[in-house]
């Protein structure tokens, strides 16, 4: 039995500059700038190809009229579909290749780096399990270094940040997508997972300096997004936010759903990251098999957007929420039974692998740990060394939550600049759990996974410079000298890798390598 799925990660990078340059601006400049000149890309910017792109469907059995829909939500080419099967494309004429456009590129290890919303995000490529999705959710870290770098000029410093506040009301994501059996009903996902993403953040938050959107009151919570959760279940990302968004785009075949979850913070601690996505991992598979039946029923909150934040505000982990059976269970007493959910299920199913094991090993060792001595677990868990440090500073120089010295801090720990960010010194210090080594992540910045569909993406960037016109999750479109592009669907994930074409990239050209293909 397996948590291993198609996992993917997205972040939005906080930006600021030593100049007075609109965030737009900022954002574009580190995007064009590694597009021009990364690692990554050798042949410059790849186009993103928005055909196929369904941001308005629900899961919940309709589509989003387009003119009720906030412009945020329009991330879309309404007028294209996503074919079925290779297809030609128009070549665009030299005067639409020299219209302007969104700073947007495609990476050799298969992710996409662009600006949304005001801030450069880094999309991890689809990772199969939780521990590749940690390994190339740590890669945009080191693009993002790459790209202040190559950004920065002797009159402005452009400064990156993994977080997900600007403690003045603003708000921008990490999120995670899981591919899902379409047979699940969605109504068992809601159910399962509401009370599940209500209580993640003990195990995975970030940890933030100020109480409300706005940071109106003193103090230190959890996580990093629960002032914004205003929902429990909706199609809205950038508004209204929901604990369980209902966005129905898979990228990939119809017997897929794309699980796209909006709520977690942006983490730098790897175990952090990996409980993140390796406990949801492990929810949805006994979803897949079986479902959770009565154990998720008993689980139900009274009021799961009200109770996000007071999971949030409770460092000391012993609130207890209201069920709607009329009982309270602290946090980690609702994680203990999704754990001992995940581990009966899994066991009873079959063997364990490695990860798994690994994974549910893990789960309930940070659970004990953050019962014992909260403290403990600060190597493997982000706020928990977070509020270590804080408490210490505050006990020095009898500080309270509103200090300056604080908030700078709670910034200075998000800060990517290489030597600035607090993280940078508790790493050097050997005082957190890593699952990867800088090297690692260095690779994992150029080098696609090898076993999803990422690879073929990533490798045509890499092997055939100038030969990728544009790129989507779900189809790739090259140039190879016709009259018409030709754009291919990798509408399954599990294609594409290097066990299946790694000996047709071996081609000295891409007309060969399409020939291979076909063959």
């Amino acid at each position: 039995m397996t948590v291993s799925r198609i996992i993917g990660t997205e972040t939005e990078f906080g930006i600021l500059s030593t100049a007075p340059i609109n965030p737009i601006r900022l954002s574009a400049d580190l995007v064009d700038a590694y597009a021009a000149r990364g690692a990554a890309s050798p042949q410059g910017p790849i186009r993103w190809d928005y055909r196929g792109e369904d941001p308005l469907n629900d899961a919940r059995g309709f589509r989003l009229e387009r003119a009720a829909a906030d412009p945020s939500q329009l991330t879309d080419d309404p007028a294209a579909a996503a074919p079925s099967g290779p297809t030609a494309v128009r070549r665009p004429s030299d005067i639409e290749l020299e219209l302007p456009r969104a700073s947007n590129t495609v990476l050799s290890n298969g992710a996409r780096f662009y600006v949304d919303h005001a801030h450069p995000e880094y999309s991890a490529p689809e990772a199969l399990g939780p521990l590749a999705a940690v390994l190339y959710d740590r890669a945009g870290e080191h693009i993002a270094r790459d790209a202040m770098a190559l950004a920065n000029r002797p009159e402005v410093e452009y400064i990156a940040y993994k977080n997900n506040v600007d403690g003045k009301g603003a708000t921008y994501g990490a999120h995670e997508n899981y591919l899902v059996d379409r047979s699940v009903d969605f109504d068992d996902i809601v159910t399962a997972l509401i009370p599940f993403f209500v209580t993640r953040p003990v195990l995975c938050g970030a940890g933030r300096v100020g109480l409300g959107q706005r940071s109106e009151r003193p103090g230190f919570q959890i996580s990093q997004r629960a002032d914004y959760v205003e929902n429990d279940v909706g199609l809205e990302t950038t508004f209204n936010r929901p604990i369980i968004n209902t966005r129905d785009e898979p990228h990939a075949l119809p017997t897929w759903r794309r699980l796209h979850v909006i709520g977690g913070d942006a983490n730098l601690f790897d175990f952090s990251t990996f409980l993140r996505v390796g406990t949801t991992a492990a929810v949805l598979w006994v979803l897949e098999n079986g479902g959770a039946g009565l154990e998720c029923d008993a689980l139900a909150l009274e009021d799961p957007v009200w109770e996000s934040q007071e999971v949030s505000y409770d460092t000391t982990l012993t609130h207890e929420l209201s069920l709607r059976d009329g009982s309270s269970m602290t946090a980690l007493d609702i994680q203990a039974a999704y754990a001992g959910m995940c581990r009966r299920a899994m066991e009873q199913a079959g063997p364990l692998d490695d990860e798994t094991a690994f994974l549910l090993d893990t789960w309930d060792e940070v659970i004990a740990g953050l019962r014992a001595d909260v403290y403990s677990m600060a190597a493997k868990v982000e706020w928990v060394a977070k509020l270590q440090l804080l408490d210490g500073l505050r006990e020095r120089g009898t500080m309270a939550w509103d200090d300056p010295k604080l908030i700078a801090f709670d910034l200075q720990w998000h800060d990517l600049r290489p030597g600035r960010s607090i993280v940078d010194r508790l790493d050097a210090a050997g005082r957190i759990d890593r699952l990867f080594s800088p090297a690692e992540v260095a690779g994992a910045a150029t080098v696609p996974p090898q076993d999803t569909r990422a690879f073929i993406r990533g490798s045509l960037i890499s092997r055939y410079p100038g030969a990728v016109h544009a790129a989507a999750w779900d189809s790739i479109t090259i140039d190879n000298g016709e009259e018409s592009l030709l754009r291919i669907p990798l509408l399954n994930p599990h294609a594409g890798t290097r066990e299946r074409v790694g000996d047709a990239l071996e081609a000295a050209d891409i007309t060969t390598f399409l020939e291979r293909l076909r063959g």
